[in-house]
């Protein structure tokens, strides 16, 4: 990237440099249009969601394709993660930015599982491209986080303000679940290039020397981040990377039991279980018969 890293500490300062107002020293909306031409990227230390109305590639930099819907687009930032729209731009020509210090947060309630709400770890590249429909329900959320800020500050802002932000998270995960749907033929596309290089492992004999890629490594081999690879897989299949390699595991077992006359303590090897007997148990477990067992009456 070209250009020094603008580092915005704190929200005040944020709504400094991008004209918000100061209604709430650690949660702001900012309404973005035509922002000031930033040089090179930015880093919020701080939660940052953007929304973008307008960019000046139609948001093809944030991963919109004709499979997406164009109304609008949105992008979750973690605290210290940098960020840039593209070479000319940093910010969107039109949109808004909602930022918030994590001690915002209701300590009993959305502070202590922020983490779940996965696409703070997606890439730009990953965004979530709205609906009429849905940029109308994002817009409520908003208003009415605009609305709780501009109240006076008391003892039960925090907790308000976090209930309405994690009302907004909600929601954008409904969004992106509906995304997956959406691109269920290009999902399906990546999880067979996954099934590709998983069997390469399994014929290559390479699960006896150290077992599958990490799921980082996996993710990066079909050019998506961790995180959404995992969401992406759990909404296709319904398992998580550990479980679906398991499955694949002894869906090779059970091929090899049926089709050769290699021991139990062979497969359980080339399969990366060091330990028969842990193989045979995950295996009747999985099966509901002995690896013996299942050799004897299935072949």
């Amino acid at each position: 990237m070209e250009g020094k890293v603008l580092d915005i500490i704190t929200v005040n300062e944020c709504n400094r440099r991008f004209g918000g107002q100061p209604l709430h020293p650690q949660a702001s909306l900012i309404d973005l249009r035509n922002p000031d031409r930033i040089p090179g990227p930015v880093k919020f230390e701080f939660y940052a969601i953007l929304l973008i109305e307008e960019c000046q590639d139609g948001c093809m930099c944030c991963g919109r394709r004709y499979y997406d819907f164009s109304r609008a687009t949105m992008v979750f930032l973690k605290p210290g993660e940098i960020f840039r729209m593209s070479a000319s731009d940093t910010l969107p020509q039109k949109g808004r930015l909602l930022a918030f210090h994590p001690d915002i947060l209701s300590r009993k309630g959305l502070y202590s599982h922020i983490d779940d709400y996965t696409f703070f770890s997606y890439r730009k590249e990953e965004a979530l491209h709205l609906s009429c429909t849905e940029l109308a329900t994002v817009e409520k959320c908003l208003s009415d986080i605009k609305e709780e800020l501009r109240h006076d500050i008391d003892v039960h802002s925090s907790v308000l303000v976090s209930r309405l932000i994690e009302l907004l998270l909600d929601y954008c995960n409904r969004f992106y679940d509906r995304q997956f749907v959406t691109r269920e033929d290009k999902n399906r596309k990546i999880i067979r290039e996954v099934d590709t290089i998983l069997d390469g492992y399994i014929r290559s004999g390479r699960l006896a020397a150290g077992g599958f890629p990490d799921m980082a490594g996996i993710a990066a081999s079909v050019n998506l981040s961790g995180a959404y690879f995992a969401d992406l897989l759990k909404s296709e299949t319904g398992k998580s990377y550990k479980e679906y390699c398991t499955l694949k595991q002894f869906a090779e077992a059970r091929r090899m039991l049926v089709s050769s006359s290699v021991p139990v303590r062979e497969i359980a090897e080339s399969l990366g279980f060091g330990d028969e007997r842990q193989f045979c148990v995950i295996f009747r477990k999985l099966v509901g018969k002995a690896p013996d067992e299942y050799r004897t009456t299935t072949a």
